[in-house]
């Protein structure tokens, strides 16, 4: 069995992803941070707490909530579906459990959980790297327990998708919302897989996807994560959602799913280009995720939601 500690931030490719570590017969789940990035904490947490306590196959893992603040906030309106995933009627029928809430922040639960485990622990992280830089600058003894870190975040292309005033649009989100934590992070001893934007906008949600899962409906995990997607479909006219943090889940526990590449790379941490990740001859050393076999990725997810 890998421990695997997850820490999202509440979108529902996030809650999706938790819905996958939970199916995955090797991955023993210690815990479950959730920052107040992509999605609001307070949808987010009782939404994830919901989803262990009903597809968990009675796993004892808590959900930690994050007190991590943004340097540069998601835009509102991609957030609210943390509210409506929260709220669907698949999570709430009759009296719903709840799995139990950590009593520390995720940052200190993180903590916690990695150094009780006796084998190191594999960290999947689908938001801002926060509460991990935090947690090394309470406890740097932390990297000795970390098997490796898989982060969707940055991009090694000159474009990202961060589109806001002032900024030269060259950043990924994650890494934008706060770029001071990817340095944390880049500097510390921990081995990193980097899923960025070149692999994940290798999966689009698209018509084809969108109708396949409903076509399985009939699947409970299916109906959830189809009436999940349908929510951000599209967030603004021509845009497109990609599968970002699904892929950065599956690829750390079936690595076959994708193909990557060794490199070295660094962050700005300020100004106009905050949050870009890119290569350098002296930079730290990073396994970039380049390519998606998307048929076995897309096989992966209904193996494991069709149980």
């Amino acid at each position: 069995m890998q421990n695997v500690y997850f820490d999202h931030d509440g979108n529902v490719d996030d809650l999706v992803s938790l819905l996958l570590l939970l199916q995955m017969p090797d991955v023993h789940l210690t815990g479950v941070g959730v920052i107040d990035a992509d999605g609001f904490i307070e949808g987010s947490v009782p939404a994830s707490q919901k989803i262990i306590a009903k597809f968990g196959h009675d796993s004892k893992v808590r959900v930690a909530a994050s007190n991590s603040r943004a340097v540069h906030q998601f835009p509102k309106e991609w957030r609210l579906s943390s509210f409506s995933f929260d709220a669907f009627p698949i999570l709430n029928e009759g009296d719903p459990e709840l799995a139990p809430q950590a009593d520390k922040p995720a940052h200190l639960d993180m903590i916690e959980k990695l150094k009780q485990e006796p084998e190191k622990t594999v960290l999947v992280m689908t938001g801002p790297l926060t509460d991990l830089a935090r947690a090394l600058e309470v406890d740097p003894s932390i990297v000795d327990h970390i098997e490796r870190l898989y982060w969707m975040g940055g991009t090694m292309r000159t474009t990202g998708n961060v589109i806001e005033p002032k900024h030269d649009g060259t950043a990924e989100w994650n890494a934008y919302w706060d770029a001071e934590a990817v340095k944390t992070v880049f500097d510390a001893k921990i081995d990193i897989q980097m899923v960025g934007l070149e692999s994940t906008n290798q999966v689009p949600l698209n018509a084809d996807v969108q109708q396949h899962w409903a076509d399985l409906r009939r699947y409970p995990m299916m109906d959830l994560i189809g009436q999940g997607y349908a929510l951000v479909s599209s967030y603004e006219a021509n845009s497109t959602y990609y599968l970002w943090d699904v892929l950065t889940t599956v690829a750390s526990q079936y690595p076959e799913i994708v193909e990557t590449k060794d490199i070295r790379g660094d962050v700005i941490v300020s100004g106009e280009g905050a949050g870009r990740t890119f290569e350098t001859a002296d930079g730290r050393p990073i396994n970039l995720v380049t390519k998606v076999k998307a048929d076995k990725f897309f096989d992966k997810l209904d193996d494991l939601l069709t149980k």
